[in-house]
């Protein structure tokens, strides 16, 4: 019989089975659903984790979103609410091994006893195309119920017949309200803090700002805090001595960047050479990788830049050279001279939006053949069939250009530049 919602965890352990020294937010990890917090677009009644949650779960799911969300937690949870095999499996720590392993005991299992696996698989955008391949025909078979955790665009990072068989459910950062509750159940929970040290609602509030939506972040932030606390309470001065370590944590360990590269893209595109500035270096200083940074500002030249400046393209190639040629520290002007140049840079989105309609064209239209008179008669037989004829040569007709149409029949007339496109 399938286990009921608020039920004690059967397989799963407790926070009794943690050592005593374990990360406040691995302790403070929801062990129900009555300890969950956000992801109302999710649980919330009649939704489809709150239907996953009272084991009627039938489709693998994708658990997309940023960290420190509750995407494994959610798995976790799913997996306590189900009559199925629960097995946890890391993309950090397994390889393609460990998954025919895992994958034959499915199948071994189900054919043993008629029981499903349900595979919780950890960070799966880290897995490779062959990687993830290996999991198809048992989720196919119906050996296994997969349900991936990742911070990264599935659409990218999971492979397209995976992606099909399974549902994607975007995880939100966590809100103020939401970590706020957290944060003062860690203070006074026996799992937690167990009411050792006091904060006023103004420091929580403080904490809950300063996590940016993620639960395991704040979490880190009040423990640090609380060892940093005399006389057991977390005052102002102890709370500024901790963001301040946190703050360096983040910086040398790499904090979400996707933030960071947003920032400075959306700098660029804007025009902001000053605000370019600060969020590249702020990269640079956090150790991000400087081939990640060279390939986003490849993109940024293209696809804000474009035509306006066909040369920024050029600037960034050229400062990738650099880079490679000099390395750290003095390569990392050529980043900062190719950011500032394409901040400066006019801007033009012309084509990236017309490629962008060319391609909706070539997904949403037959592929039709090329046309007869564009075809190139390379043999007796193709002329006969009447391959090139009608093609009219440019350089010694200037009407061919606008006379002789060069798109299939379907699109004649189509325009992706200037005032019929865009």
């Amino acid at each position: 019989m399938t286990p009921g919602l608020f039920d004690e965890p059967e397989r799963e352990p407790g926070p009794e089975d943690l050592p005593a020294d374990a990360p406040l937010a691995e302790r403070m990890r929801p062990q129900g659903v009555h300890e969950f917090r956000g992801q109302e677009h999710l649980v919330g009644s009649g939704r489809i984790l709150a239907q996953a949650l009272t084991g009627e779960l039938r489709q693998s799911l994708i658990l997309w979103g940023p960290p420190g969300v509750g995407k494994t937690t959610l798995g976790r949870l799913i997996a306590r609410h189900t009559d199925m095999r629960f097995v946890p499996f890391s993309a950090v720590l397994s390889g393609i091994k460990e998954i025919r392993q895992v994958m034959a005991e499915s199948a071994e299992e189900r054919a043993r006893t008629g029981r499903r696996t349900l595979l919780f698989v950890d960070e799966i955008h880290r897995f490779n195309k062959a990687q993830q391949d290996a999991f198809l025909p048992f989720v196919e078979r119906g050996d296994i119920l997969l349900i991936g955790a990742t911070t990264e665009n599935p659409s990218f990072e999971v492979v397209g017949p995976l992606l099909s068989r399974a549902r994607t459910v975007q995880l939100k950062p966590l809100t103020p309200e939401d970590l706020r509750s957290i944060l003062r159940r860690a203070l006074t929970d026996e799992r937690g803090l167990g009411e050792s040290v006091a904060a006023t609602d103004e420091v929580v509030d403080r904490i809950a700002q300063a996590a940016d939506g993620d639960a395991r972040r704040g979490l880190s932030l009040l423990e640090t805090a609380a060892s940093l606390a005399k006389g057991g309470e977390i005052t102002d001065e102890v709370l500024a001595e901790a963001l301040q370590k946190k703050t360096l944590l983040y910086d040398k360990g790499g904090e979400e960047h996707y933030n960071l590269v947003s920032a400075l893209h959306k700098s660029i595109r804007n025009s902001d050479a000053d605000a370019a500035l600060y969020w590249l270096t702020r990269m640079l200083a956090a150790g991000e990788d400087r081939d990640y940074l060279l390939r986003r500002l490849m993109r940024m030249a293209l696809e804000d830049i474009g035509l306006a400046d066909p040369r920024a393209l050029g600037v960034v190639v050229d400062a990738a050279a650099g880079w490679h040629r000099l390395g750290s520290p003095e390569g990392e002007l050529a980043l900062v001279q190719a950011a500032v140049y394409l901040a400066r840079a006019p801007k033009s989105n012309e084509l990236y939006r017309a490629y962008a309609q060319a391609r909706d064209d070539v997904e949403r239209s037959a592929a039709e053949p090329v046309p007869l008179h564009l075809r190139n008669a390379s043999t007796r037989l193709m002329k006969e069939l009447g391959y090139g004829k009608g093609y009219r040569y440019a350089h010694d007709d200037p009407a061919a250009a606008e006379e002789m149409p060069c798109l299939p029949p379907s699109l004649e007339g189509r325009r992706y530049f200037g005032d019929d496109g865009v």
